[in-house]
C-alpha cells in the first residue's frame, strides 16, 4: 500500500497510537516526560551525528519519538491532569459552593432544560478551571443566556454517571472526551448574572449567528427550513426537529447536516469563482490566497469550530496553499498534515464520531473511487456526472459502513439514490446559502433571495422525506462488536489492495483476513451463546427484568410494559449488544429462580410469606414495609431497589441495610444489577 510508504504516514500513525495509549492507559506523567526527553536526545544525536538518515536506527528513533509525543500531547491537553481542574476538589461534589463561570457554548435543549457548556473561573474565592454542562429548567429561564456571560451560582456539581442500563450509549464517556467531567443543575433564581461579557471568539461567533438568524426571521423564513439552513451552511443543528433528523438518517443523508469536506469544497469553489477578476500575478495570487484562507477560517469560527469543520477547513487550506505555490498537491500528504495539526492542537477530536467518519470517508474517496470509476466508461456528460456521484457515494459508504454500523446499528439501503438526487441540489443551496448568510450578516438580505433559499430547502426536505418513507430499505438493529469492526476493516483493506493490483501474496492476505474475520465473529457468537445472565434494569417508575440464556431473552414486567417491550430502547440496546432477541414475555410474579438462586420480588402490597429466605430481595413500587423486621426474618444476601421506588424511601432502606450489614443496590444510584 503506497500511502504507508510515506514517512509522514508512519509518523502520523505513531502519533495517533500514542494518543490512544495515553487515552486508555493511565501512565505516570513524570515517567512519560522523562522518556520524552530521553527519546528526543537520542533522536537529536542520531540526526546531527548520524551519517545515514535512512538507517533503521534513525527511522526507529523517529517513529518512537512521534509515539511518545502522541502520549505526552494527550496528557498535556487533558484537563484531568491539570492541578487547577475542579475534578481534584472532592468537596465540590459534596456541599454547595459559590461557582463563578462563563458561558462558552449553547447546546440543543433537552425536554426539560436549556443546556450550555460553561467554563469555571473560581470556586468560592479559589481560582479553578474546567468545563461543565450547565442545565437550567425551561420554565424558570426568562431568556437565552448570551455566550460570554459571567454567572455566579451557588450549587453542587454532579459527576457524570455511567449508563444506567447495559449496552446503552455512554454519555458520560462522550462528555469526558470533550473535557466535561460534571454537570450543574441550577434554577434561574439561584443565578446572579455578571455585568461584564467576556468578548472572545466564541462571543463574536455567537453574536454573528444570532444576527443572521434574526434577519432571516424578519424575512418570514419558515422555521423548519431555517433550522435546516443553519445546519447545512453554519453547522448549527441545535434546533432541528427529531423527525427531520430521522428522515435524513433513514435516507442516508444525515452527513450533510454536519458541515464537512463537501460543504467546504463548495465554499472554496464559490470564493475562487468570485476572485476570478483578480489577475494571476504573483501579487494577485498571494491576495487570492489570503482572502481564501481568511474566508475559510472565518467560516470555521462562525460554524463553532466543530471537529468536521476544522478538519475540512485545514485540509482545503493546504489545497489552496499548494495551488498558490503552483505545486501538485498530494492529497494523502494534505490529509496527513491536517490530521497531525488538528490532533496536536485538539487531540480529543480523535474520539469524535464525526471526525472519524469524515476522515475515513475522505480517505476511501481518494483511495477507492478511482478503482470504481474504471468499472464503466460513460459516453455522455450527464452519465459521466451521475457515475462520478455514484462512485464517490459508494466509495465513502463502503469505507464508513463498518464504523457507521458500529455506532448507529443501521444501514440506509437507498443512500446511492439519495446522493444522486441531493448533491446537485446541495451545490445550488450552498452557493445560494452562503450569499444569503453574508447578506444577512450585513442586514441587507433581499426577500426574493431568502425565499429562493427557503423553497430550495423545502424541496430538499421533501425529497429526503420521500426516500426515507421506504422503510423496507432501512436495515436496523445491526449488531457489530469492536473485534468484528477491526477485522472487517482488515478484510476491506486487503480486498481493495488485491483488486487494485492482483497478486498471489495479496490473495493470501485476503484469505487470512477472512479467517480472522470469521474467528472474531464466532468468538463473539460463542461467548454470547454460552452466557446466562439476569438483568434488573433501571427504568423510571417501572420494574423491568430480563433473563438471557444464550440468544433467547425472557422479559418480566407488568402487562402494560410487556405490550410495548419490542419498542423499548432499553431492551433494544440490550438485544443488539448481546446478539439476542426477545422470545418470551411473562407477567412479573413474586418469585424468580435463576441459576439456583431465589429472588423474591416485594411489590406495593407489601405481603411476604413466612419462612421465606431468598438469596436476593427485590423491592419495587415503594412497598410500605418495616424493612428492619423483614431483614431479620428473611436474611437475604443482598437487597435491590429498582427505579419504581421513591428516592426518600430508598434512603431509609439503605440505612436499614447498613445497620444490618447487608449490601444494598439502588439502580437509580448505581445503575442496573446483573446476576450471572
Amino acid at each position: 500500500m503506497k500511502v504507508l510508504q510515506f514517512p509522514l504516514a508512519r509518523i502520523t500513525i505513531g502519533f495517533v497510537l500514542g494518543l490512544l495509549v495515553a487515552y486508555y492507559v493511565q501512565l505516570p506523567v513524570q515517567v512519560v516526560f522523562s522518556i520524552l526527553i530521553l527519546t528526543f536526545i537520542v533522536f537529536g544525536l542520531l540526526f546531527y551525528f548520524g551519517k545515514n538518515k535512512n538507517s533503521i536506527y534513525f527511522g526507529v528513533a523517529t517513529y518512537l519519538l512521534s509515539f511518545i509525543i502522541g502520549i505526552s500531547n494527550q496528557i498535556v491537553h487533558t484537563d484531568f491532569f491539570q492541578k487547577s481542574n475542579y475534578i481534584h476538589d472532592s468537596t465540590i461534589f459534596e456541599k454547595p459552593h459559590f461557582i463563578n463561570l462563563t458561558i462558552r457554548e449553547k447546546l440543543k435543549n433537552s425536554s426539560y432544560s436549556d443546556r450550555y457548556i460553561a467554563v469555571i473561573n473560581r470556586v468560592d474565592k479559589k481560582d479553578q478551571t474546567g468545563k461543565i454542562l450547565l442545565n437550567i429548567p425551561k420554565d424558570s429561564a426568562s431568556h437565552e443566556l448570551e455566550i460570554g456571560t459571567s454567572l455566579l451560582i451557588k450549587g453542587i456539581l454532579t459527576k457524570n454517571k455511567p449508563p444506567n442500563n447495559p449496552n446503552q450509549f455512554d454519555y458520560s464517556r462522550y462528555l469526558e472526551n470533550k473535557q466535561i467531567y460534571a454537570q450543574l443543575y441550577a434554577d434561574i433564581s439561584e443565578i446572579k448574572t455578571g455585568s461584564k461579557i467576556q468578548k472572545n471568539v466564541w462571543h463574536y461567533s455567537s453574536k454573528l449567528r444570532a444576527r443572521i438568524l434574526q434577519n432571516l426571521e424578519k424575512n418570514n423564513f419558515n422555521k423548519t427550513e431555517l433550522n435546516v439552513a443553519l445546519a447545512l451552511i453554519l453547522g448549527q443543528r441545535q434546533e432541528i426537529s427529531a423527525d427531520i433528523i430521522r428522515d435524513y438518517q433513514y435516507a442516508g443523508a444525515v452527513h450533510i447536516l454536519s458541515v464537512s469536506g463537501l460543504h467546504i469544497g463548495f465554499i472554496l469553489l464559490f470564493v475562487t469563482f468570485l476572485l476570478k477578476p483578480i489577475p494571476n500575478t504573483r501579487r494577485g495570487s498571494f491576495i487570492k490566497l489570503i482572502i481564501i484562507l481568511l474566508s475559510l477560517s472565518s467560516f470555521a469560527i462562525i460554524a463553532g469550530l466543530a471537529p468536521s469543520v476544522v478538519r475540512s477547513v485545514t485540509m482545503f487550506s493546504f489545497v489552496a496553499l499548494g495551488s498558490h505555490l503552483r505545486r501538485s498537491v498530494n492529497i494523502y500528504h494534505t490529509l496527513l498534515v491536517s490530521i497531525l495539526l488538528i490532533l496536536l492542537v485538539e487531540p480529543s477530536f480523535l474520539f469524535d464520531v464525526g471526525f472519524q467518519l469524515s476522515y475515513v470517508a475522505v480517505f476511501f474517496i481518494i483511495w477507492l473511487q478511482p478503482l470504481l470509476t474504471t468499472l464503466w466508461n460513460p459516453k455522455t456528460k450527464f452519465s459521466k456526472y451521475a457515475w462520478d456521484i455514484l462512485t464517490v457515494s459508494f466509495a465513502a459508504q463502503i469505507g464508513t459502513l463498518p464504523l457507521s454500523i458500529y455506532y448507529f446499528h443501521q444501514f440506509p439501503g437507498l443512500f446511492f439514490i439519495t446522493n444522486l438526487l441531493i448533491i446537485p441540489m446541495l451545490s445550488i443551496i450552498m452557493a445560494l446559502g452562503v450569499v444569503v448568510m453574508i447578506l444577512a450578516a450585513f442586514n441587507i438580505i433581499p426577500i426574493f433571495l431568502s425565499q429562493l433559499l427557503e423553497w430550495s430547502i423545502y424541496y430538499l426536505n421533501k425529497t429526503i422525506n420521500t426516500i426515507a418513507s421506504f422503510e423496507q430499505f432501512i436495515i436496523q438493529d445491526i449488531p457489530l462488536h469492536f473485534y468484528v469492526l477491526i477485522s472487517s476493516y482488515l478484510l476491506l483493506f486487503t480486498m481493495i489492495i488485491w483488486f487494485k493490483k492482483p497478486a498471489f501474496n495479496k490473495l493470501v492476505m485476503v484469505l487470512i483476513s477472512i479467517i480472522i474475520f470469521q474467528i472474531s465473529y464466532f468468538k463473539i457468537y460463542w461467548n454470547t451463546t454460552t452466557e446466562q445472565e439476569l438483568i434488573i434494569f433501571n427504568t423510571k417508575r417501572n420494574s423491568l427484568i430480563a433473563e438471557r440464556k444464550a440468544g433467547d431473552i425472557t422479559v418480566y414486567a407488568k402487562d402494560s410494559i410487556l405490550k410495548t417491550a419490542h419498542k423499548s430502547s432499553v431492551l433494544k440496546s440490550y438485544c443488539i449488544g448481546n446478539l439476542s432477541s426477545i422470545k418470551h414475555k411473562e407477567e412479573l410474579q413474586n418469585y424468580i429462580y435463576f441459576n439456583g438462586k431465589k429472588i423474591f420480588v416485594l411489590d406495593s402490597s407489601g405481603v411476604s410469606p413466612k419462612n421465606n429466605n431468598p438469596d436476593i430481595l427485590l423491592l419495587t413500587q415503594s412497598s410500605k414495609i418495616n424493612l428492619d423486621r423483614l431483614l431479620i426474618t428473611m436474611k437475604p444476601k443482598i437487597v435491590i431497589a429498582d427505579a419504581s421506588n421513591f428516592k426518600n424511601i430508598q434512603r431509609n432502606w439503605k440505612a436499614s441495610c447498613e445497620k444490618h450489614k447487608i449490601p444494598f443496590h439502588a439502580t437509580a444510584e448505581k445503575g442496573f444489577y446483573k446476576l450471572n
